[in-house]
């Protein structure tokens, strides 16, 4: 089976703020195409052996699947979390001209940059 050739990948931030700035990273360095913040998230979870909730902003990152290394890192480096989030959800078909949208927006990335 081949590679997919498009991905969302989810992840969740601990404040506004620091989403924005890691969605604008990833738009600006070419990472991505579109990051869609969802603040008023509440997520319930085991850490470190205790059940914990925390208010979160969920990122939907919209890339091409060969840049899904890149938004991990770029997560990893920009995210207060110990443990930062990055699901990688490969997308199977879509509107044409928007697959082909982040196909354009996202290839600016520099290929070794990461």
């Amino acid at each position: 089976m081949t590679e997919p050739r498009y991905a969302v990948v989810l992840s969740t931030c601990g404040s506004k703020e620091e989403a924005e700035s890691i969605a604008t990273r990833l738009v600006t360095d070419g990472a991505a195409a579109c990051v869609n913040l969802i603040d008023g998230v509440t997520s319930i979870y085991q850490w470190k052996g205790k059940v914990e909730r925390a208010n979160e902003v969920l990122l939907v990152i919209k890339t091409r699947f060969d840049a899904t290394g890149a938004v991990e890192k770029i997560i990893r480096s920009m995210s207060s979390y110990e443990c930062s989030e990055a699901i990688v959800l490969p997308i199977s078909g879509g509107a044409e001209a928007y697959l082909k949208w982040i196909d354009e927006s996202a290839a600016r990335m520099e290929k070794d940059a990461y």
